[in-house]
Order: structure tokens, then C-alpha cells, then sequence
């Protein structure tokens, strides 16, 4: 349903550090790289990260967060120690969470922005 997804950053570089071991964790890597622009992904950029100078701190309770989806509950913990290693900071540590009616495990990171981002995998065990 959704084919990419951009989040803003005000200083491009320092969210590149950021996000290719945070993204690298769960196989996505750089593809695309354009002066305000760069673009991740797998075989075409997926998740972008746009340089808005000039944009706040993304308020923590904007209720806004991206989940990308990880093949193993070992692809979730990897993204959340490379992401916190790479100036990130947790907003929820690795674990399952049990639902009604789906058990998942994920975890979530800030980015030096604010934006909220999770990783998530579905365990069958």
C-alpha cells in the first residue's frame, strides 16, 4: 500500500550517520544521494531522509512514528544498539509485546530529530 516514506532531518549528514547502521540492521542501505536528499532501500529507496534546515524538534508526543518491518527478533536488536551506538535514543527497548490479537516483538529509537522510528517482527514462537 505504501511505496516509500520520507521523514525531515536538519542536518543531513549527521542523520546519514545516523540512519545507514541504524537501516543497515534490517538490509536496507543507501541507494540514492542528492544534495537535500538521500534515499534507502533494498533494490529502490524506500525510506528518505529530506534536509529541512530550518524545522524543529520533532515534539516527542506528535504521535507520529514509522515502523519498518525486520525478518528476525535478532534484525530488532541490531537496529536498536546500532541506532542508540549512532546518537539515537530508545523509546522503547527490544521486547515482545503481546496484543489481543497479534504477539509481536519490536522496538522503538528516536532520532537526533525526534523522529520516531520502530522496528518490528512477528515471532511465530
Amino acid at each position: 500500500m505504501i511505496d516509500h516514506v520520507s521523514v525531515g532531518v536538519r542536518d543531513l549528514e549527521r542523520a546519514a550517520r545516523f540512519y545507514e547502521p541504524t537501516l543497515a540492521a534490517l538490509g536496507l542501505s543507501r541507494l540514492v544521494t542528492r544534495p537535500a536528499t538521500i534515499g534507502f532501500g533494498k533494490a529502490y529507496p524506500e525510506f528518505w531522509i529530506n534536509l529541512r534546515a530550518t524545522m524543529a524538534q520533532v515534539p516527542h508526543g506528535s504521535g507520529t512514528h514509522i515502523c519498518l518491518r525486520a525478518k528476525t527478533t535478532a534484525e530488532v536488536d541490531a537496529f536498536h544498539a546500532a541506532a542508540l551506538a549512532s546518537g539515537g535514543l530508545s523509546d522503547g527497548p527490544p521486547g515482545l509485546r503481546p496484543h489481543d490479537r497479534v504477539r509481536y516483538y519490536a522496538a522503538f529509537v528516536l532520532d537526533p530529530d525526534g523522529n520516531r522510528i520502530e522496528a518490528v517482527t512477528f515471532p511465530s514462537e
